[in-house]
Protein backbone atom coordinates (compact mmCIF):
# COMPACT_ATOMS: atom_id res chain seq x y z
CA UNK A 1 0.00 0.00 0.00
CA UNK A 2 1.52 3.23 -0.84
CA UNK A 3 0.47 5.81 1.55
CA UNK A 4 0.44 8.68 -0.69
CA UNK A 5 -2.47 7.33 -2.62
CA UNK A 6 -4.92 7.04 -0.12
CA UNK A 7 -7.70 9.23 0.15
CA UNK A 8 -8.70 9.31 4.19
CA UNK A 9 -7.79 12.37 5.86
CA UNK A 10 -5.04 13.07 7.62
CA UNK A 11 -5.48 13.22 11.33
CA UNK A 12 -4.12 16.47 12.78
CA UNK A 13 -3.63 16.59 16.81
CA UNK A 14 -1.12 17.07 19.69
CA UNK A 15 1.18 14.57 19.94
CA UNK A 16 0.80 11.75 22.93
CA UNK A 17 2.76 11.82 26.43
CA UNK A 18 5.58 9.47 26.95
CA UNK A 19 5.33 5.92 27.36
CA UNK A 20 7.15 3.85 30.08
CA UNK A 21 8.08 0.18 29.31
CA UNK A 22 5.72 -0.62 32.22
CA UNK A 23 3.03 0.97 30.63
CA UNK A 24 3.79 -0.54 27.11
CA UNK A 25 4.08 -4.50 28.43
CA UNK A 26 0.16 -4.45 29.09
CA UNK A 27 -0.25 -3.28 25.59
CA UNK A 28 1.42 -5.70 24.20
CA UNK A 29 -0.03 -8.11 26.46
CA UNK A 30 -3.45 -7.05 24.68
CA UNK A 31 -2.04 -7.13 21.21
CA UNK A 32 -0.71 -10.75 22.12
CA UNK A 33 -3.98 -12.14 23.37
CA UNK A 34 -5.90 -10.47 20.22
CA UNK A 35 -3.59 -11.74 17.79
CA UNK A 36 -5.43 -14.63 15.95
CA UNK A 37 -6.13 -15.10 11.90
CA UNK A 38 -3.06 -15.06 10.99
CA UNK A 39 -0.58 -12.36 9.78
CA UNK A 40 -2.79 -10.03 8.34
CA UNK A 41 -5.18 -9.51 10.96
CA UNK A 42 -2.27 -9.64 13.56
CA UNK A 43 -1.18 -6.74 11.55
CA UNK A 44 -4.32 -5.23 11.58
CA UNK A 45 -4.91 -5.27 15.34
CA UNK A 46 -1.04 -3.26 15.73
CA UNK A 47 -2.62 -1.31 13.43
CA UNK A 48 -5.51 -0.66 14.83
CA UNK A 49 -3.76 -0.21 18.42
CA UNK A 50 -0.53 1.38 18.10
CA UNK A 51 -1.50 3.82 15.16
CA UNK A 52 -5.19 5.03 15.29
CA UNK A 53 -6.13 3.84 19.40
CA UNK A 54 -2.69 4.95 20.62
CA UNK A 55 -0.80 6.94 18.29
CA UNK A 56 2.80 6.03 19.29
CA UNK A 57 3.63 5.70 15.42
CA UNK A 58 2.32 7.15 12.26
CA UNK A 59 1.19 5.47 9.18
CA UNK A 60 4.35 5.89 7.25
CA UNK A 61 6.66 5.20 9.76
CA UNK A 62 4.29 1.59 10.58
CA UNK A 63 4.92 0.95 6.62
CA UNK A 64 8.02 1.45 6.46
CA UNK A 65 8.75 -1.15 9.47
CA UNK A 66 6.13 -3.39 7.69
CA UNK A 67 7.95 -3.43 4.26
CA UNK A 68 11.55 -4.15 5.90
CA UNK A 69 9.77 -7.26 7.82
CA UNK A 70 8.43 -7.95 4.56
CA UNK A 71 11.95 -8.34 3.56
CA UNK A 72 13.11 -10.39 6.28
CA UNK A 73 13.50 -14.28 6.73
CA UNK A 74 10.56 -15.52 9.52
CA UNK A 75 7.36 -14.28 10.70
CA UNK A 76 6.58 -10.59 9.82
CA UNK A 77 4.41 -10.13 12.24
CA UNK A 78 6.04 -11.05 15.32
CA UNK A 79 9.11 -9.03 14.05
CA UNK A 80 6.70 -5.94 13.23
CA UNK A 81 6.12 -5.97 16.85
CA UNK A 82 9.36 -6.18 18.17
CA UNK A 83 10.88 -3.46 15.62
CA UNK A 84 8.07 -1.07 17.08
CA UNK A 85 9.00 -2.10 20.61
CA UNK A 86 13.02 -1.36 19.96
CA UNK A 87 11.57 2.03 18.26
CA UNK A 88 9.82 3.03 21.29
CA UNK A 89 11.98 1.56 24.22
CA UNK A 90 15.24 0.37 22.77
CA UNK A 91 16.83 -3.14 22.87
CA UNK A 92 14.38 -4.10 25.99
CA UNK A 93 11.11 -2.82 24.30
CA UNK A 94 12.38 -4.92 21.12
CA UNK A 95 12.56 -7.83 23.20
CA UNK A 96 9.13 -7.44 25.48
CA UNK A 97 6.98 -6.05 22.20
CA UNK A 98 8.44 -9.81 20.48
CA UNK A 99 8.32 -12.32 23.43
CA UNK A 100 4.87 -11.07 24.60
CA UNK A 101 3.82 -11.74 20.62
CA UNK A 102 4.95 -15.36 20.80
CA UNK A 103 4.36 -16.29 24.61
CA UNK A 104 0.30 -17.06 24.60
CA UNK A 105 1.02 -18.81 21.01
CA UNK A 106 3.77 -20.93 22.08
CA UNK A 107 2.13 -22.00 25.83
CA UNK A 108 -1.26 -22.90 23.69
CA UNK A 109 0.25 -24.94 20.84
CA UNK A 110 2.22 -27.08 23.68
CA UNK A 111 -0.37 -28.11 25.52
CA UNK A 112 -2.44 -28.75 22.09
CA UNK A 113 0.50 -30.81 21.11
CA UNK A 114 0.54 -33.20 24.23
CA UNK A 115 -3.45 -33.70 23.78
CA UNK A 116 -2.96 -34.62 20.08
CA UNK A 117 -0.32 -36.93 20.73
CA UNK A 118 -2.31 -38.77 24.32
CA UNK A 119 -5.39 -38.34 22.62
CA UNK A 120 -5.34 -37.97 19.34
CA UNK A 121 -6.67 -41.49 17.75
CA UNK A 122 -9.62 -41.08 20.10
CA UNK A 123 -12.71 -40.43 17.32
CA UNK A 124 -13.98 -37.65 19.26
CA UNK A 125 -10.18 -36.00 18.88
CA UNK A 126 -9.87 -37.12 15.05
CA UNK A 127 -13.37 -35.75 14.06
CA UNK A 128 -12.38 -31.90 15.41
CA UNK A 129 -8.86 -31.84 13.73
CA UNK A 130 -11.17 -33.29 10.41
CA UNK A 131 -13.67 -30.29 10.28
CA UNK A 132 -10.26 -28.11 11.02
CA UNK A 133 -8.45 -29.15 8.07
CA UNK A 134 -10.97 -28.50 6.01
CA UNK A 135 -11.24 -25.11 7.19
CA UNK A 136 -7.83 -24.14 7.16
CA UNK A 137 -7.48 -25.09 2.87
CA UNK A 138 -10.52 -21.60 2.63
CA UNK A 139 -8.04 -20.11 4.93
CA UNK A 140 -5.05 -20.42 3.18
CA UNK A 141 -7.20 -19.71 -0.15
CA UNK A 142 -7.98 -16.39 1.66
CA UNK A 143 -4.11 -15.91 2.35
CA UNK A 144 -3.78 -16.49 -1.54
CA UNK A 145 -6.31 -13.61 -2.62
CA UNK A 146 -5.33 -11.10 0.26
CA UNK A 147 -1.51 -11.13 -0.96
CA UNK A 148 -2.39 -11.45 -4.29
CA UNK A 149 -4.61 -8.23 -4.41
CA UNK A 150 -2.30 -6.00 -3.31
CA UNK A 151 0.91 -7.83 -5.06
CA UNK A 152 -0.41 -8.13 -8.00
CA UNK A 153 -1.03 -4.82 -9.63
CA UNK A 154 0.68 -5.17 -13.07
CA UNK A 155 1.87 -7.74 -15.59
CA UNK A 156 5.41 -7.85 -14.15
CA UNK A 157 3.81 -8.95 -10.58
CA UNK A 158 1.82 -11.24 -11.98
CA UNK A 159 4.80 -13.02 -14.05
CA UNK A 160 6.43 -12.89 -11.08
CA UNK A 161 4.10 -14.68 -9.05
CA UNK A 162 2.91 -17.29 -11.54
CA UNK A 163 6.56 -18.03 -12.67
CA UNK A 164 7.25 -18.76 -8.64
CA UNK A 165 4.45 -21.19 -8.91
CA UNK A 166 5.61 -23.23 -11.98
CA UNK A 167 8.98 -23.31 -10.66
CA UNK A 168 7.90 -24.61 -6.94
CA UNK A 169 5.09 -26.76 -8.16
CA UNK A 170 5.91 -28.75 -10.82
CA UNK A 171 10.30 -28.31 -10.82
CA UNK A 172 9.86 -28.43 -6.72
CA UNK A 173 12.17 -25.47 -7.24
CA UNK A 174 14.22 -24.51 -3.73
CA UNK A 175 12.04 -22.07 -2.33
CA UNK A 176 15.13 -19.99 -1.36
CA UNK A 177 16.22 -19.80 -4.70
CA UNK A 178 12.40 -18.81 -6.35
CA UNK A 179 12.48 -15.45 -3.78
CA UNK A 180 16.45 -14.92 -4.10
CA UNK A 181 16.32 -14.89 -7.89
CA UNK A 182 12.78 -12.42 -7.51
CA UNK A 183 14.13 -9.84 -4.86
CA UNK A 184 17.41 -9.35 -7.19
CA UNK A 185 15.13 -8.84 -9.95
CA UNK A 186 13.41 -6.65 -7.68
CA UNK A 187 16.09 -5.09 -6.61
CA UNK A 188 17.28 -3.83 -10.20
CA UNK A 189 13.99 -3.14 -11.34
CA UNK A 190 13.64 -0.36 -8.01
CA UNK A 191 16.62 0.83 -8.14
CA UNK A 192 16.11 1.45 -12.53
CA UNK A 193 13.28 3.32 -11.36
CA UNK A 194 10.95 0.98 -13.37
CA UNK A 195 7.41 1.63 -12.75
CA UNK A 196 5.61 -1.85 -11.52
CA UNK A 197 8.66 -2.39 -9.15
CA UNK A 198 7.04 0.62 -6.46
CA UNK A 199 4.19 -1.19 -5.08
CA UNK A 200 4.43 -1.26 -1.14
CA UNK A 201 4.52 -4.21 1.45
CA UNK A 202 1.88 -7.20 0.82
CA UNK A 203 -0.44 -6.73 3.66
CA UNK A 204 -0.99 -2.91 3.97
CA UNK A 205 -2.90 -1.66 6.59
CA UNK A 206 -6.25 -1.45 8.17
CA UNK A 207 -7.31 1.64 6.16
CA UNK A 208 -9.50 4.37 7.83
CA UNK A 209 -7.83 7.98 8.86
CA UNK A 210 -4.14 8.36 8.48
CA UNK A 211 -2.32 9.56 12.05
CA UNK A 212 0.86 12.20 10.30
CA UNK A 213 3.85 10.67 12.15
CA UNK A 214 4.37 14.64 13.03
CA UNK A 215 1.33 13.57 15.40
CA UNK A 216 2.44 10.58 17.14
CA UNK A 217 4.77 9.92 19.87
CA UNK A 218 7.37 9.01 18.06
CA UNK A 219 7.42 11.83 15.39
CA UNK A 220 9.11 11.85 12.43
CA UNK A 221 12.31 12.36 13.67
CA UNK A 222 15.35 9.65 13.98
CA UNK A 223 15.34 7.88 17.16
CA UNK A 224 18.80 8.68 19.12
CA UNK A 225 19.63 4.43 19.10
CA UNK A 226 18.76 4.86 15.15
CA UNK A 227 22.47 5.82 15.16
CA UNK A 228 24.39 3.01 16.85
CA UNK A 229 28.35 3.20 16.65
CA UNK A 230 30.22 -0.04 14.69
CA UNK A 231 31.38 -0.91 18.00
CA UNK A 232 27.97 -1.35 19.52
CA UNK A 233 26.48 -2.95 15.96
CA UNK A 234 28.96 -5.50 16.34
CA UNK A 235 27.97 -6.18 19.77
CA UNK A 236 24.47 -6.95 18.68
CA UNK A 237 25.43 -9.38 16.26
CA UNK A 238 27.62 -11.64 18.53
CA UNK A 239 25.48 -11.17 21.61
CA UNK A 240 22.51 -12.86 19.27
CA UNK A 241 24.59 -14.73 17.02
CA UNK A 242 25.78 -16.98 19.96
CA UNK A 243 22.53 -16.68 21.74
CA UNK A 244 21.31 -19.00 18.32
CA UNK A 245 24.03 -20.55 17.08
CA UNK A 246 26.05 -21.87 20.55
CA UNK A 247 22.68 -24.08 21.42
CA UNK A 248 22.79 -25.58 17.82
CA UNK A 249 26.73 -25.69 17.99
CA UNK A 250 26.66 -27.16 21.33
CA UNK A 251 24.29 -29.99 19.81
CA UNK A 252 26.20 -30.97 16.90
CA UNK A 253 29.16 -31.38 19.02
CA UNK A 254 27.41 -33.97 21.90
CA UNK A 255 25.19 -35.64 19.70
CA UNK A 256 26.38 -35.52 16.61
CA UNK A 257 24.93 -34.10 13.31
CA UNK A 258 22.11 -37.44 12.84
CA UNK A 259 20.32 -36.80 16.46
CA UNK A 260 17.12 -35.76 16.11
CA UNK A 261 17.45 -32.61 18.26
CA UNK A 262 20.89 -31.70 15.88
CA UNK A 263 18.54 -32.28 13.15
CA UNK A 264 15.96 -29.84 14.36
CA UNK A 265 18.24 -27.24 15.44
CA UNK A 266 20.14 -27.37 11.94
CA UNK A 267 16.84 -27.12 9.87
CA UNK A 268 14.97 -24.70 11.80
CA UNK A 269 18.11 -22.47 11.76
CA UNK A 270 18.64 -22.82 7.76
CA UNK A 271 14.70 -21.79 7.29
CA UNK A 272 15.15 -19.04 9.67
CA UNK A 273 17.59 -17.66 7.39
CA UNK A 274 16.13 -18.74 4.10
CA UNK A 275 12.33 -18.17 4.49
CA UNK A 276 11.75 -14.94 2.53
CA UNK A 277 8.25 -13.81 2.44
CA UNK A 278 6.68 -13.56 5.06
CA UNK A 279 4.85 -16.22 7.57
CA UNK A 280 2.54 -18.63 4.20
CA UNK A 281 5.80 -18.51 3.36
CA UNK A 282 7.56 -20.35 6.26
CA UNK A 283 4.10 -23.01 6.17
CA UNK A 284 4.91 -23.57 2.40
CA UNK A 285 9.26 -24.54 2.80
CA UNK A 286 8.70 -26.13 5.90
CA UNK A 287 5.62 -28.50 4.66
CA UNK A 288 7.67 -29.56 1.85
CA UNK A 289 10.80 -30.29 3.91
CA UNK A 290 9.75 -31.79 7.38
CA UNK A 291 7.41 -33.66 5.60
CA UNK A 292 8.60 -35.12 2.54
CA UNK A 293 12.07 -34.83 3.28
CA UNK A 294 12.22 -36.07 7.41
CA UNK A 295 9.33 -37.45 7.37
CA UNK A 296 8.84 -36.06 10.81
CA UNK A 297 5.18 -35.92 10.65
CA UNK A 298 2.50 -36.79 7.65
CA UNK A 299 0.62 -34.12 5.66
CA UNK A 300 -2.75 -34.21 7.40
CA UNK A 301 -0.59 -34.10 10.53
CA UNK A 302 0.71 -31.21 9.24
CA UNK A 303 -2.76 -29.60 8.18
CA UNK A 304 -3.60 -30.77 11.89
CA UNK A 305 -0.49 -28.31 13.19
CA UNK A 306 -1.84 -25.10 11.34
CA UNK A 307 -5.30 -25.75 12.34
CA UNK A 308 -3.76 -25.46 15.93
CA UNK A 309 -1.48 -22.39 14.95
CA UNK A 310 -4.94 -20.10 13.21
CA UNK A 311 -7.18 -21.00 16.38
CA UNK A 312 -4.59 -19.65 18.71
CA UNK A 313 -3.36 -16.35 19.15
CA UNK A 314 0.50 -15.61 18.28
CA UNK A 315 2.65 -16.10 15.17
CA UNK A 316 0.95 -18.53 12.79
CA UNK A 317 4.55 -20.05 12.13
CA UNK A 318 3.95 -21.48 16.20
CA UNK A 319 2.89 -24.40 14.32
CA UNK A 320 6.82 -25.23 13.59
CA UNK A 321 6.61 -25.96 17.18
CA UNK A 322 4.08 -28.32 16.55
CA UNK A 323 6.32 -30.34 13.79
CA UNK A 324 9.43 -30.00 16.60
CA UNK A 325 7.40 -31.95 18.93
CA UNK A 326 6.60 -34.59 17.17
CA UNK A 327 9.61 -35.00 15.07
CA UNK A 328 11.36 -35.70 18.75
CA UNK A 329 7.91 -37.97 19.90
CA UNK A 330 8.76 -40.15 16.98
CA UNK A 331 12.18 -40.51 17.74
CA UNK A 332 12.80 -40.15 21.07
CA UNK A 333 16.41 -41.20 21.58
CA UNK A 334 16.44 -43.28 24.51
CA UNK A 335 14.33 -41.07 26.34
CA UNK A 336 10.59 -40.40 27.36
CA UNK A 337 8.42 -39.77 23.92
CA UNK A 338 7.09 -36.82 26.06
CA UNK A 339 10.32 -35.43 27.49
CA UNK A 340 11.87 -35.61 24.17
CA UNK A 341 8.81 -34.10 21.98
CA UNK A 342 9.21 -31.59 24.96
CA UNK A 343 12.79 -30.39 24.27
CA UNK A 344 12.22 -30.45 20.47
CA UNK A 345 8.93 -28.28 20.56
CA UNK A 346 11.09 -25.59 22.60
CA UNK A 347 14.61 -26.37 20.67
CA UNK A 348 12.41 -25.18 17.63
CA UNK A 349 11.02 -22.47 19.09
CA UNK A 350 13.80 -21.08 20.22
CA UNK A 351 16.12 -21.58 17.04
CA UNK A 352 13.24 -20.22 14.68
CA UNK A 353 12.57 -17.08 16.49
CA UNK A 354 16.11 -15.93 18.18
CA UNK A 355 17.06 -15.05 14.51
CA UNK A 356 14.12 -12.69 14.20
CA UNK A 357 15.47 -10.74 17.49
CA UNK A 358 18.73 -10.47 15.14
CA UNK A 359 17.71 -9.10 12.03
CA UNK A 360 15.63 -6.60 13.54
CA UNK A 361 18.26 -5.18 16.34
CA UNK A 362 21.32 -5.40 13.86
CA UNK A 363 18.88 -4.19 10.90
CA UNK A 364 16.42 -1.61 12.21
CA UNK A 365 18.98 1.39 12.99
CA UNK A 366 20.06 1.03 9.47
CA UNK A 367 16.48 0.73 8.17
CA UNK A 368 15.38 3.91 9.58
CA UNK A 369 17.12 5.55 7.84
CA UNK A 370 16.72 4.03 4.46
CA UNK A 371 12.83 5.56 4.41
CA UNK A 372 12.00 5.74 0.57
CA UNK A 373 14.45 3.96 -0.78
CA UNK A 374 13.69 3.01 -4.21
CA UNK A 375 15.81 -0.17 -4.22
CA UNK A 376 14.04 -1.70 -1.15
CA UNK A 377 10.51 -1.13 -2.36
CA UNK A 378 11.38 -2.64 -5.53
CA UNK A 379 13.21 -5.61 -3.94
CA UNK A 380 10.10 -6.23 -1.69
CA UNK A 381 7.32 -5.50 -4.41
CA UNK A 382 8.97 -8.27 -6.57
CA UNK A 383 9.50 -10.63 -3.57
CA UNK A 384 5.50 -10.03 -2.51
CA UNK A 385 4.27 -11.20 -6.07
CA UNK A 386 6.90 -14.47 -5.87
CA UNK A 387 5.56 -15.40 -2.33
CA UNK A 388 1.66 -14.91 -4.01
CA UNK A 389 2.84 -18.33 -6.56
CA UNK A 390 4.39 -20.28 -3.35
CA UNK A 391 1.71 -19.56 -1.09
CA UNK A 392 -0.87 -21.08 -3.90
CA UNK A 393 1.46 -23.90 -4.30
CA UNK A 394 0.47 -24.69 -0.38
CA UNK A 395 -2.93 -24.03 -1.35
CA UNK A 396 -2.76 -26.94 -3.37
CA UNK A 397 -0.21 -28.98 -1.58
CA UNK A 398 -3.03 -28.64 1.23
CA UNK A 399 -5.78 -29.27 -1.24
CA UNK A 400 -4.63 -32.89 -2.21
CA UNK A 401 -3.89 -33.70 1.10
CA UNK A 402 -7.55 -32.47 2.63
CA UNK A 403 -10.03 -33.49 -0.05
CA UNK A 404 -8.35 -37.26 -1.39
CA UNK A 405 -6.75 -39.92 0.55
CA UNK A 406 -3.92 -40.96 -1.91
CA UNK A 407 -1.99 -38.92 -3.73
CA UNK A 408 0.72 -40.12 -6.61
CA UNK A 409 4.06 -38.62 -7.01
CA UNK A 410 4.65 -37.95 -11.11
CA UNK A 411 7.70 -37.97 -12.45
CA UNK A 412 8.29 -37.20 -16.27
CA UNK A 413 11.79 -35.59 -17.23
CA UNK A 414 12.57 -32.08 -14.61
CA UNK A 415 8.66 -32.37 -14.02
CA UNK A 416 8.10 -33.42 -9.88
CA UNK A 417 4.65 -33.40 -8.94
CA UNK A 418 2.05 -34.88 -6.85
CA UNK A 419 -0.54 -35.83 -8.70
CA UNK A 420 -4.45 -37.13 -7.06
CA UNK A 421 -5.70 -40.52 -7.13
CA UNK A 422 -9.65 -39.44 -7.95
CA UNK A 423 -11.25 -42.37 -6.86
CA UNK A 424 -10.09 -41.35 -3.33
CA UNK A 425 -11.94 -38.57 -2.79
CA UNK A 426 -13.16 -37.73 0.45
CA UNK A 427 -16.89 -36.43 -0.05
CA UNK A 428 -17.55 -35.21 3.72
CA UNK A 429 -13.77 -33.43 3.14
CA UNK A 430 -14.47 -31.79 -0.11
CA UNK A 431 -18.29 -30.73 1.46
CA UNK A 432 -17.15 -28.84 4.81
CA UNK A 433 -13.94 -27.04 2.35
CA UNK A 434 -17.10 -25.93 0.18
CA UNK A 435 -18.74 -24.98 2.73
CA UNK A 436 -15.64 -22.83 4.50
CA UNK A 437 -14.77 -21.70 0.85
CA UNK A 438 -17.57 -19.56 0.65
CA UNK A 439 -18.35 -18.66 4.24
CA UNK A 440 -15.20 -16.77 3.96
CA UNK A 441 -15.32 -16.20 -0.26
CA UNK A 442 -19.04 -14.88 -0.37
CA UNK A 443 -20.08 -14.01 3.31
CA UNK A 444 -16.94 -12.65 4.76
CA UNK A 445 -16.86 -15.01 7.75
CA UNK A 446 -14.58 -14.36 10.23
CA UNK A 447 -11.00 -16.96 10.27
CA UNK A 448 -11.73 -17.94 13.81
CA UNK A 449 -15.66 -18.37 13.10
CA UNK A 450 -15.12 -20.33 10.29
CA UNK A 451 -12.42 -22.57 11.95
CA UNK A 452 -15.03 -23.43 14.86
CA UNK A 453 -17.77 -23.75 12.96
CA UNK A 454 -15.96 -26.41 11.06
CA UNK A 455 -15.14 -28.27 13.99
CA UNK A 456 -18.28 -28.69 15.32
CA UNK A 457 -19.43 -30.02 11.69
CA UNK A 458 -16.72 -32.49 11.90
CA UNK A 459 -18.08 -33.49 15.55
CA UNK A 460 -21.40 -34.08 14.36
CA UNK A 461 -20.24 -36.15 11.30
CA UNK A 462 -18.68 -38.32 13.69
CA UNK A 463 -21.57 -38.32 16.01
CA UNK A 464 -24.10 -39.48 13.31
CA UNK A 465 -21.47 -41.95 12.06
CA UNK A 466 -20.24 -40.61 8.88
CA UNK A 467 -16.92 -40.53 9.53
CA UNK A 468 -14.98 -42.58 11.60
Amino acid sequence: MNPATLETPVAATTRPAPVTLGQAFWVWLRIAALSFGGPAGQIAVMHRILVEEKRWIGEHRFLHALNYCMLLPGPEAQQLATYIGWLLHRTKGGIVAGVLFILPGAISIMALSFVYVLYGRLGIVSALFFGLKAAVLAVVLQAVARIGKRALKNRPMQAMAAAAFLLIFFVAAPFPVIVLGAGLIGWWGGRGGLAAFQAGGGHGSSGGTIVADADTLLGEELPAHASPSWGETLRTALWWLALWLIPVAGLLLTLGPDHVFSRIATFFSTMAMVTFGGAYAVLAYVAQQAVENYGWLRPEEMLDGLGMAETTPGPLIMVLQFVGFLGAYRDAGGMTPLLAATIGALLATWVTFVPCFLWIFLGAPFVERLRGNAAIAGALSAITAAVVGVVLNLAIWFALHTLFRQVSPVAAGPLRFDAPVLESIDPWATLLSAVAIVAIFRFNAGVITTLLASSVAGLSLYALGLIG
